[in-house]
């Protein structure tokens, strides 16, 4: 029994090895033109602000719905989290955690001129 289960298996392999060799190889993705690419984007911005636009009020009708509906089953509504942006690196300073030690940057160290004996 077992070796049939074997022998099937190996079947079935060699025929999707065999079709997986058949299949062409992928096109490449000719280089794009920074000038082309910037008119593109310019051309999509109005259709991006419209699509972010239409996102926005599916949303927004979502959340009434979903507080319409906790309020007619007499459910608490959660109020929303506050969602924090990350700053960009370097915008601000990081400030250490109240009760951190402060660690001094490492000075220069230079490396040993030749490796440790052994005794």
């Amino acid at each position: 029994m077992n070796f049939k289960h074997l022998f099937a298996c190996l079947v079935v392999t060699c025929i999707s090895a065999s079709a997986f060799a058949k299949l062409p190889p992928p096109k490449p993705v000719p280089p794009l033109d920074p000038v082309a690419a910037a008119a593109k984007v310019e051309k999509d911005k109005p259709a991006a602000e419209k699509a972010k636009a239409l996102q926005a009020g599916a949303e927004d009708r979502a959340v009434k719905n979903f507080q319409a509906n906790m309020k007619k089953a007499g459910k608490p509504v959660p109020k929303p989290t506050p969602i924090v942006v990350a700053a960009a690196p370097g915008a601000a300073p990081v400030l250490p955690l109240p009760g951190a030690k402060a660690v001094a940057p490492a000075k220069d160290v230079k490396a040993p001129a030749s490796p440790p004996k052994k005794t």
